[in-house]
């Protein structure tokens, strides 16, 4: 309970307040061998080592060593966790191709014990899928998801236009247009000049006319990438966690997920998270922070 706490607090004020590192030692980082991908392990000085951990990240054009996910690392280690951190080629690229998932079951059958999963952002993508994959998914006691999603094809109507529903809620986010621009330039591959041309004018009728028209390989591809299609085949907890007003990835796709799979699923929509950092200056929303500290105590627990 209380390292739950420590936890939270360093989390959400992105280090100002050290509550856990000052109770805890620095971790060791090195390398772990792991067949085809290339992985840090993060572990502190201890007899009995501690609980199994991969931790995924997002969009990191330097993978594994970005100092944001260090960050996180370091401080997942120091809740008792023995952090892997595999780079996932495709993101850092910005795309993800299903050959990115095999990063993350290499690292998870290098662990050899249960093991706790955490998705970053659009991580949470091969972190799940790799959960539902049958080679690894009896070894993952508990996935959590931080501003994760559910359907691609949904996530890249957003990147596009903005626009996000689920169920009842419905909403328009503004993205800049060099974010716009990247994205459809990462994923140049998979459409035509027209194509390409048409979704960089980011406009709404002309984007849904291109998503429902996609090439059958285009559509099969964003399924393949959704975990959606295998979220009933995760055995292990899910715990989603999502900022109600996060702009990089909407929280309506965390609903999406609960939705499909409710059994063993937390939902957690909070405002003190935007995307997958605290949100300043609203600590005061007591009842978020309780919702929140209960999803660290399970993430903690998951790992005992």
């Amino acid at each position: 309970m209380l390292a739950a706490g420590a936890f939270l607090a360093e989390f959400l004020s992105d280090g100002r307040i050290p509550a856990l590192s000052s109770l805890t030692a620095a971790p060791e980082r090195r390398d772990l061998p792991v067949p085809g991908a290339a992985v840090d392990l993060y572990t502190l000085d201890r007899l009995v080592a501690g609980a199994p951990l991969v931790l995924v990240h997002g969009f990191a054009p330097e993978g594994k060593d970005d100092p944001r996910l260090r960050r996180a690392a370091v401080l997942l280690a120091r809740a008792g966790f023995d952090v892997a951190v595999p780079t996932i080629p495709g993101l850092t690229r910005g795309r993800l191709r299903p050959p990115d998932v095999e990063a993350v079951v290499a690292t998870v059958a290098a662990r050899g014990g249960p093991t706790v999963l955490v998705g970053v952002s659009v991580g949470a993508g091969p972190a799940l899928l790799a959960a539902a994959d049958p080679r690894v998914r009896d070894r993952i006691t508990t996935v959590l998801s931080l501003g994760g999603y559910a359907s691609a094809l949904e996530l890249i109507r957003f990147y596009l236009t903005g626009e996000y529903a689920y169920g009842g809620v419905r909403g328009l986010a503004v993205h800049p247009p060099d974010v716009v621009r990247a994205f459809v330039e990462a994923n140049a591959d998979l459409l035509d000049a027209p194509a390409r041309g048409a979704l960089a004018t980011r406009d709404p009728a002309r984007v849904a006319r291109l998503l429902v028209d996609l090439p059958p390989d285009v559509k099969a591809l964003l399924e393949r990438l959704s975990p959606l299609r295998v979220a009933r085949d995760i055995p292990g907890r899910l715990i989603l966690v999502h900022g109600r007003a996060d702009i990089a990835v909407p929280y309506t796709e965390s609903l999406r997920l609960a939705a499909a799979r409710p059994e063993r699923t937390t939902l957690v929509l909070v405002g003190v998270v935007e995307h997958v950092e605290g949100a300043g200056g609203r600590w005061w929303q007591l009842g978020d922070l309780g919702r929140l500290w209960s999803a660290v105590y399970a993430l903690l627990a998951g790992g005992a």
